[in-house]
């Protein structure tokens, strides 16, 4: 039998829908009105008689009609008529703390959001800042808000989960327990279901009950046990975490055995003999060794076995450069000089500034006689570092819109200003794949384009990217010479690591990119370079691991 309370809610819900899609003021507030008196009613409202109803204090004719049609046909037309026109993820938005349904509606209709997590990462990259109505402090409670809300959703980006690990070995590791990752994290998935680790040392009680104390430091419960394994959960934790114990004589096979997919395991043809370590696995099964990250299936196999050295493969210090960075002249929180220094300190050799273009008017999009003055202070920064024997570069780009046709957003005469265009999709994400095709295809045949920007526009765990056709796309950019971008924030890893092998086998560069909106996020080109290494993304295929001077002839190409 419905409740008042769930009467209750439905009315609330039904005047914040009025609210979300610009309804009369007054009509949602007598919604309102009503939720709040038909769930104080002391007695239950589904079983009053008619005109009994009628006699409820602060409840007007037309609630009543709504009332007597809910009772009589448990559902209201009216309210599944708004709910059938409110995508789901707007809905998810109007349970967030801190922002009414009149926000949300700010949001999305003039940023175009329409999830959770697409609104997480646009705090991220400061987009609510500029809303009317919104400011800082806004921004920073709708964050909080989110990631509370995401508490119980079951799934961690890999950035979440590995800082989640970092936090329990160190916990480990202060009463001398030596723990480290196992299967994905170990194995760098972009989605984390579960922490797994392995601790070094028999199970025996003692050692059960420190491991047990330090989880419990971190939040964590015991939730089950079994023989050489503990599983934990957290109340408000997102996922569980297994830990698995291993003795000396143990420890490699173990590593070994719960690091890989089932699936890799059983290619390669693995048993529990005896071996000494990873290496002499792989030696006795004269496969060449094969990292960590690409231990997931034939797939990943087969390609691994052509590399002849896995010193070749990405690592974080072959990275030279820093391509594609927002600034205070769009969207970012720093100075191109801020950014630039940071840079500097983890001693690469340039940095590349791409703020948004005119059409992004939601991240303060730069205008053509904006463009020239930012352009001016680039001139003189890089003079200044000339001037100090500083070899250090700034170059000059711009992240132009792709527009509904596949055009970019400025005209030739102000695209041929930059060192080099990074052209990427940001609105009208909703297209079917014969349009996504042509636009992106379109915008990789212009002359000026020489980086596809975050290729897909996937966010992970909250949208899914336009459906694109990796093959033609990736095809193109061969046929015309362009660099696609593995944009490295943790949300969007894009292009998808399975694509990566397909763009090396066509001749096509990637550009490992963090998309750095402040300082810190220039660090999550480490994100980027933890996916190229699932797809085996060799060094030399890697557009910022050129050189200066390398990068330089490239531009000039």
């Amino acid at each position: 039998m419905i409740s008042n309370s769930d009467i209750s809610d439905l009315f609330k819900l039904m005047g914040n829908l009025l609210d979300l899609h610009g309804e009369n003021e007054f009509k949602s507030r007598s919604y309102a009105t009503a939720s709040f008196r038909l769930d104080k009613y002391p007695k239950p409202i589904i079983s009053m008689p008619a005109e009994d109803r009628q006699q409820i204090e602060g409840v007007g004719k037309g609630i009543y009609a709504k009332l007597d049609e809910l009772i009589a046909t448990g559902t209201i037309a009216e309210l599944d008529s708004l709910l059938a026109k409110t995508p789901k993820g707007v809905l998810e938005m109007m349970k967030i703390k801190g922002i009414g349904p009149k926000k949300v509606r700010t949001i999305w209709l003039e940023l175009e959001i329409e999830s959770v997590g697409e609104l997480l990462y646009a705090c991220n990259e400061n987009r609510l800042v500029g809303l009317n109505g919104f400011g800082a402090k806004t921004q920073d409670a709708v964050i909080k808000s989110i990631e509370f809300m995401q508490s119980n959703s079951g799934k961690l980006h890999f950035d979440v989960a590995e800082m989640e690990a970092r936090t329990i070995i160190k916990e480990m590791n202060a009463v001398s327990i030596t723990a480290e990752p196992l299967a994905e994290l170990a194995r760098r998935c972009e989605i984390v279901n579960e922490i797994e680790l392995l601790v070094a040392g028999g199970f025996s009680p003692i050692l059960s009950k420190s491991v047990e104390d330090c989880m419990a430091v971190a939040g964590y419960d015991l939730h089950s046990s079994t023989e050489n394994q503990l599983q934990f959960k957290g109340a408000s934790k997102i996922v569980e975490v297994k830990i698995r114990f291993a003795d000396a004589e143990n420890y490699e096979a173990m590593k070994f055995q719960y690091t890989p997919t089932p699936e890799f395991l059983e290619v390669v043809g693995f048993d529990k003999s005896t071996f000494s370590s990873e290496a002499d696995f792989f030696t006795q099964k004269q496969l060449p060794f094969i990292i960590p990250e690409m231990r997931e299936n034939k797939d990943t196999l087969a390609w691994a076995t052509t590399i002849k050295d896995v010193e070749n493969i990405i690592q974080f210090n072959h990275l030279k450069g820093c391509i594609h960075n927002h600034s205070v002249w769009s969207d970012g929180s720093n100075t191109v000089e801020e950014m630039a220094n940071a840079c500097m300190d983890l001693g690469l050799e340039y940095f590349v500034i791409s703020d948004h273009s005119k059409t992004a008017v939601y991240a303060n999009g730069l205008q053509v006689d904006r463009i020239l003055k930012q352009q001016e202070e680039i001139n003189k920064l890089n003079q200044k570092f000339a001037a100090s024997g500083n070899p250090f570069r700034v170059f000059k780009s711009i992240e132009s819109d792709i527009l509904g046709d596949g055009s970019l957003d400025y005209e030739e005469e102000i695209l041929k200003t930059f060192d080099l265009v990074i052209a990427s999709v940001h609105s009208n994400l909703k297209m079917d794949e014969e349009k996504a095709n042509m636009r992106v295809i379109r915008a990789i045949e212009n002359p000026y384009t020489r980086i596809l920007g975050h290729p897909t526009g996937r966010l992970l765990l909250s949208r899914p990217g336009y459906p694109v056709n990796h093959k033609l796309m990736i095809d193109a950019c061969a046929a015309n010479n362009v660099v696609i971008e593995l944009n490295a924030h943790p949300y969007r890893l894009d292009l998808d690591w399975r694509w990566i092998n397909y763009a090396q086998e066509k001749g096509v560069m990637i550009s490992i990119d963090p998309d750095a909106h402040e300082i810190a996020g220039i660090n999550d080109m480490y994100y980027g370079v933890c996916v190229a290494r699932k797809a085996g993304l060799l060094a030399a295929n890697v557009l910022n691991t050129k050189t200066l001077a390398e990068f330089e002839k490239w531009l000039r190409r």
